[in-house]
């Protein structure tokens, strides 16, 4: 367990609080509150290249004045005298609080939370973290003799709490564990280019980490490009893996951001809710509660239970993601994708991509069966430079493959270009079977026609 003046007592808390808001003559508050315990490592050819343990906590308190105008400050001190300065703080700078923009508390705050299967998970400690990334770099540098180092790796775990109180009687708490491993290979041979590829595996606690799966997806996915040809630039038929599909869709996952919207920085509009944005065979949910999603929270920044919304249902727009406020706005109820900061944001939890069982695509396609010709799309790159999400356009470099009748060739180097709604409306067919990756769960996604630029 977490030491003890690291840790959150939510009654604690808000009973401290309570007296010191009525010292203040506070009267409406709440407070968000995080704590993690954290430890991690990396190595270089079996030697420790970093070691790091931490204790980190934040807080931040809002307070509303007698004028309805609001205050927020951060503080990373849980002692009275912290809690202390942070409310009065709060308070003084509610004076220059913006009337225009007065959050409310979320209506769900005190509504009955979800339950969630996750238990904690014992941690281990460095030392045994180190000996098990010793090992897993050990093995996949012998696993090929091409593979001469693996520049990236680290495996970590940690141990993080988090709450949400106010003023009208809401208290939330959760505890969770997690754990991480990354490892990313580097391949040379006399003559030809460098190729990498990594893998990535997450679990509730160290000691339940597939570190073999992800030694052999890292080799996979690094060797089995050393063997590349260009691709001549054109257009394609396209299937993209769970992992890039669901990349490419959390590149734009503005256009479901209720605050995007309202901001205008979002492909939709306050009226697209409703309009069709996709083939009629498409559906996308954020699920928070999925089993598959290691970092599931009952509740979000400002204590809305988290919940499966759907976003796309049968090729149209069902939902936006909200916070209290842009729920206001938009006269529905937050939906649990509120973080409480300097300004309340907005974001996803966990996309789950699938097939509306009404409705067919009209092809059977097989990415393992199928002979072409089709680029196979696995990984996508630079998303934060080549995605320009309030335009819809992208241009991205990918690693991927050429598979024409039945021949499977590593592309050299190119990049896939498009605009995300000619993607959703050029989907030609869902794959029967979802992957759980660590972005969320999808099936292959095939798209006709999307321009793919070989390397001159």
């Amino acid at each position: 367990m977490m030491s003890s003046n690291n840790s959150l007592n939510a009654s604690d808390l808000r009973d401290r609080l309570q007296t010191l808001a009525s010292r203040e003559g506070i009267r409406r508050w709440d407070l968000g509150a995080a704590c993690s315990d954290d430890c991690s490592v990396q190595v270089d050819r079996g030697e420790a290249k970093q070691l790091k343990a931490s204790q980190r906590s934040s807080i931040t308190v809002r307070v509303w004045n007698s004028d309805g105008l609001v205050g927020i400050t951060s503080t990373t001190d849980l002692s009275d005298s912290g809690l202390e300065q942070a409310l009065v703080g709060a308070h003084t700078a509610s004076r220059f609080g913006n009337p225009e923009d007065i959050p409310e508390f979320s209506p769900l705050a005190t509504a009955p939370l979800p339950e969630l299967d996750r238990p904690l998970q014992p941690r281990q400690g460095i030392l045994p973290l180190l000996d098990t990334l010793r090992d897993a770099e050990a093995d996949l540098l012998g696993r090929h003799p091409a593979i001469q180092t693996v520049p990236y790796n680290g495996l970590a775990e940690s141990l993080s709490q988090s709450l949400y109180l106010n003023s009208e009687g809401a208290l939330r708490q959760m505890e969770r564990t997690q754990a991480s491993l990354y490892l990313y290979a580097r391949a040379e041979e006399t003559g030809r280019k460098p190729r990498s590829g990594g893998a990535v595996r997450l679990g509730l606690g160290s000691s339940e980490l597939d570190v073999q799966g992800c030694i052999s997806e890292a080799v996979d996915r690094t060797v089995s490009h050393l063997d590349y040809r260009p691709i001549e630039t054109g257009s394609y038929r396209v299937c993209f893996t769970p992992e890039a599909f669901l990349s490419l869709l959390g590149a734009f996952s503005s256009m479901f951001n209720a605050r995007s919207v309202l901001d205008g920085v979002s492909l939709s509009q306050r009226d697209s809710i409703g309009s069709d944005v996709a083939v009629p065979f498409f559906n996308l949910h954020d699920d928070g509660l999925h089993p598959g999603h290691i970092s599931a929270a009952a509740f979000d920044g400002e204590g809305t239970p988290t919940q499966r919304l759907s976003l796309i249902e049968g090729g149209t727009l069902r939902n936006f993601l909200h916070s209290e406020a842009t729920a206001r706005a938009f006269g529905v109820q937050p939906t649990g994708h509120a973080g409480l900061g300097a300004k309340v944001s907005v974001g996803p939890d966990w996309f789950v991509v699938g097939s509306n069982p009404q409705v067919s695509s009209g092809n059977s396609l097989n990415h393992r069966t199928e002979s072409g010709p089709f680029v196979l799309i696995e990984d996508l790159s630079a998303l934060h430079a080549g995605v320009k999400a309030t335009q819809g356009s992208f241009s991205l470099p990918f690693d991927g493959w050429l598979v024409n009748n039945g021949e499977r060739v590593s592309v050299e180097a190119a990049t896939v270009a498009g605009d995300i709604r000619s993607v959703l409306n050029g989907i030609a067919h869902l794959e029967a079977d979802s992957e759980i990756t660590h972005r969320g769960v999808s099936p292959h996604v095939w798209v006709d026609g999307l321009s793919i630029t070989g390397e001159a």
